[in-house]
């Protein structure tokens, strides 16, 4: 079987190293070249036609979401980058990924050579996922900003014709994992602003939730934010499981409550899709409808399937729709799944679930 190709563009000459050293270790990959800059990088890229290309954010020459954004419109390839653990960092990794990178590793910013060699397995896993990933040319304009957020632009939100009878006990739980910011990003930012409350577990490490909620929170009609521990879940507000805990819901007399703690990763994960989807299963009920998203692998799947053993309405995206398509299908094949639907249709399923619309066509 032929190795995947990949090309390390960094302007660190140790973290090229680094990688390359990394990289060529694996039995089923090898870098094929490095760049320092993004101009040396679009030669080589030429040359080499890589399978995946590991992209510095912060670069001379060309910044790297530049860079970025040519290579999706002009040559779509699989994109991991290399993101500084810092507030910056973060708002520009969450750019990467809009504009079509696969996934990202976040750097130390002290420690570089141990803290990447430590981060070994996720660096040559998340190449493997991208290797295999669903990448779209970028053709338009992508998210407006904030002053030009959907309550501004006149947008009809993913709502029935018919009026909506909202229920405070409805809660809408969804998993995400690769390619799971923009999906997420999709559906809030049609959800109208009185919809039932959100739970959320996408994986990412710490340092990047708070940026994700923030920026969520700066284009949607619902308030976003990250989770925290003891506050009551309420409608028209989504909650965002923080990088680096564990997410759950319990119920405090009438009232659904964040869980959020430092118990250990489930299926690799903290967060974990399979601790929310759980307790979701436990504590809502017929009140929840699952979602689960883009993603590898198949955390969340057999909780999902105990959401719908309690009677939950669960929903999967369609393979055409997902960056990834392993966590949706391991749901389904765990038959968790009441439907499956591309990621533009997701938002008013929910909706219509919520107006008592009638049970849709079942898997």
């Amino acid at each position: 079987m032929s190795k995947l190709k990949v090309v390390v563009v960094d302007d660190s000459a140790l973290v090229r190293s680094l990688l390359s050293e990394i990289i060529n270790k694996q039995p089923d990959m090898e870098c094929v070249g490095t760049a320092a800059d993004p101009l040396q990088a679009r030669e080589i890229i030429r040359e080499r036609n890589p399978d995946v290309i590991t992209l510095d954010v912060e670069m001379p020459k060309m910044d790297g979401l530049e860079f970025l954004a040519r290579l999706m419109r002009l040559r779509p390839t699989p994109v991991v980058m290399v993101s500084t653990l810092t507030e910056k960092g973060a708002e520009t990794t969450l750019k990467a990924l809009e504009l079509g990178a696969v996934d990202f590793v976040a750097k130390p910013r002290i420690g570089v050579s141990a803290g990447l060699q430590e981060l070994a397995d996720d660096i040559v896993d998340k190449i493997r996922i991208a290797a295999k990933a669903h990448v779209r040319r970028l053709v338009a304009p992508v998210t407006p900003s904030p002053a030009a957020s959907p309550a501004t632009q006149g947008t009809t939100p993913a709502t029935p014709s018919t009026p909506v009878r909202l229920s405070t006990e409805k809660v809408i739980c969804i998993g995400a994992s690769t390619g799971g910011t923009e999906a997420i990003k999709e559906i809030l930012m049609e959800l109208p602003a009185d919809a039932p409350a959100v739970v959320i577990t996408q994986h990412m490490p710490p340092g990047f939730t708070a940026s994700f909620a923030a920026r969520l929170d700066s284009l949607c009609r619902i308030r976003v934010a990250e989770a925290r521990d003891g506050e009551r879940i309420l409608p028209g507000h989504a909650y965002i499981a923080p990088g680096g805990k564990q997410f759950s819901l319990a119920r405090s007399g009438a009232n659904y409550v964040a869980v959020v703690d430092d118990s250990p990763p489930v299926n690799r994960h903290k967060p974990s899709v399979e601790v929310l989807f759980r307790s979701c299963a436990r504590v809502l009920g017929p009140n929840a409808i699952g979602v689960m998203l883009t993603g590898m692998g198949g955390d969340g799947a057999q909780a999902m399937k105990e959401m719908r053993d309690a009677g939950a309405y669960n929903i999967a995206q369609d393979e055409a729709s997902c960056v990834v398509f392993g966590m949706p299908k391991m749901a389904i094949q765990a038959g968790a799944v009441h439907e499956v639907l591309p990621l533009k249709q997701i938002a008013r399923a929910i909706m219509e679930r919520v107006a008592g619309a009638g049970v849709r066509h079942r898997i």
